[in-house]
């Protein structure tokens, strides 16, 4: 039986100072049945011209010009082009392990309409964040034990260059026929929305790159604010459940926010929060309230706004000690 062709999706923009190891990593991978349709976003420096140049020597790479501007378009230019039975991407200034593609492959072949991740490390020329540590431990930790959906909510729980699909299953999510920004964790919840079972290994098959030009740093379009309207949407079309009491726990900026989504929508909600100074007060028309409250409700969806890893914790605790009441936790923090 003849290997199945994987068709690599690149978008790239200003990329010359990385673009040449990410190619590199690529052209030697182990498994050599792929074809890298990469598309230009507009680029000002010589990216377009080294990725052209290679092209030349390496018949599977594919260059083409995004007709519009930005990485929804360039992803929908690339995936219109690729002829591959399976779907991966690829970020301009990342790396692969010389067997990421053989890896990913032999995870769908065991596993059928599944959605294959792996592990990713964080690298970067100078010091790297606590932040993206913290990340990166958290998405290992799930993508190990096919969890990753678990607190999709949290972050954005699939590393969007280290996924693998088949066609079929990349349309059946709508593939990237959204203009929703952050178009990774966009696509993430879709997969998430229409069930698609996550398989992973923990082993690290990806190299992420830290720099200062990295899109996620200044790009508007990955800002936290953007994050939270996603969260919102997908929440209210996938996980709401109008007949269960819908309960915010936390008062902060980010829960003061969720509120009003809702409040907005004339969703009734319950308001709590553990601030003495603030139980009592009304904020938007709704009364906070103490968390022991909880106890009169039957069936709660509570959506966790407090960031406080040991706050976490501690609510956690306290809601699996409810006796009258049946808890679906949603941590948006």
């Amino acid at each position: 039986m003849a290997a199945p062709l994987i068709s690599i999706l690149l978008p790239f923009k200003n990329e010359e100072a990385h673009l040449q190891e990410c190619l590199n990593s690529i052209v030697l991978q182990s498994y050599t049945n792929w074809e890298l349709l990469a598309v230009d976003d507009h680029s000002s420096d010589s990216s377009y011209h080294l990725v052209k140049s290679l092209s030349k020597e390496h018949s599977k790479i594919k260059v083409l010009r995004n007709p519009k501007k930005g990485i929804i378009p360039a992803l929908q230019t690339a995936y219109k082009a690729s002829k591959g039975l399976f779907i991966t991407r690829m970020d301009a200034d990342d790396l692969m392990t010389d067997d990421k593609l053989f890896t990913l492959l032999e995870i769908l072949k065991k596993n059928n309409g599944a959605l294959a991740t792996g592990g990713v490390k964080y690298f970067s020329n100078t010091l790297l964040g606590d932040g993206y540590k913290k990340y990166e431990r958290w998405l290992n930790q799930l993508t190990s034990t096919d969890s990753n959906f678990d607190e999709i909510y949290k972050e954005c729980a699939i590393p969007s260059p280290c996924w693998m699909t088949h066609r079929s299953v990349l349309n059946k999510v709508g593939a990237f026929d959204t203009d929703r920004y952050p178009e990774d964790y966009d696509l993430a919840f879709r997969f998430y929305e229409h069930r698609i079972k996550v398989k992973g290994t923990e082993k690290i098959i990806h190299h992420w790159r830290d720099h200062a030009d990295r899109a996620s740093r200044n790009d508007p379009n990955y800002q936290d604010n953007r994050f939270l309207d996603l969260k919102l949407h997908y929440y209210h079309k996938v996980d709401f459940e109008p007949s269960h009491k819908l309960v915010i726990w936390g008062a902060g900026k980010k829960g003061k926010t969720i509120a009003k989504y809702f409040i907005d929508n004339n969703i009734p909600i319950h308001w709590v929060c553990n601030n003495i100074n603030k139980i009592g007060t009304k904020i938007y028309g709704v009364e906070l309230k103490d968390p022991n409250t909880l106890n009169t409700l039957s069936i709660a969806d509570i959506i966790l706004a407090v960031a406080n890893a040991e706050s976490q914790n501690q609510i956690i605790s306290y809601l699996n000690s409810l006796k009258e009441t049946t808890t679906n936790l949603y941590k948006f923090c």
